[in-house]
């Protein structure tokens, strides 16, 4: 087995990710990823000069979304007329800070 990615490697992305691990899970990770990229060898011995990429997550993308166009919304009797609790044309809803009550 190459050694591609060293257990220093392996400790500053599990740094960078925010990963916690053991020394003997460095170790492991160390062993699992130097072998995943042997696994991925003989992708790189391919010619691939001058051939053209057959996927793109771009590619030829136009916009997609539809056009932003303004309706009509609610009004605010129908706004309020499930909540619970209003006043003055507002939601009343319970205070979390200071002596409670509603806000």
């Amino acid at each position: 087995m190459t050694q591609h990615v060293t257990e220093s490697d392996v400790r500053g992305i599990a740094e960078y990710a925010r990963i916690g691990l053991t020394d003997d899970e460095v170790a492991q990770m160390t062993v699992d990823l130097n072998n995943v990229i042997d696994t991925l060898q003989p992708i790189a011995e391919y010619d691939l000069e001058g051939v053209e990429p057959t996927f793109h997550p771009i590619g030829d993308l136009s916009n997609v979304m539809r056009e932003d166009v303004e309706v009509p919304g609610f009004t605010q009797e129908v706004a309020l007329s499930n909540a619970p609790k209003q006043q003055d044309g507002q939601f009343l809803i319970p205070s979390i800070l200071g002596e409670g009550g509603d806000r």
